[in-house]
């Protein structure tokens, strides 16, 4: 798991909570942060728009924690990647 990557997902949830990020830790649970289903829906577009992403729905629906976050912008990443790598021949 990057720790660049994963820095980044907890300082957007942080700004995006208008919480201290030092709280927010991999094992946090996104329930924990007091989220309902509108807030999880503008973290998606904050995380979107931080990572220059697209997170399908149903990805965004299976995430519990932050751990699950991270690994998920980096699966995203690596594809988006690979993508633009095909693109370029």
């Amino acid at each position: 798991m990057s720790s660049e990557i994963a820095e980044k997902t907890i300082e957007v949830i942080a700004n995006f909570k208008e919480i201290d990020k030092d709280t927010i830790t991999l094992e946090t649970k996104l329930k924990d942060l007091e989220m309902d289903s509108l807030d999880a829906l503008n973290l998606v577009f904050e995380l979107e728009e931080a990572f220059d992403i697209v997170i399908p729905d149903e990805q965004a629906f299976e995430t519990d924690s932050v751990s699950d976050m991270v690994t998920g912008i980096e699966t995203l990443l690596a594809n988006k990647e690979k993508e633009a790598g095909g693109e370029e021949e």
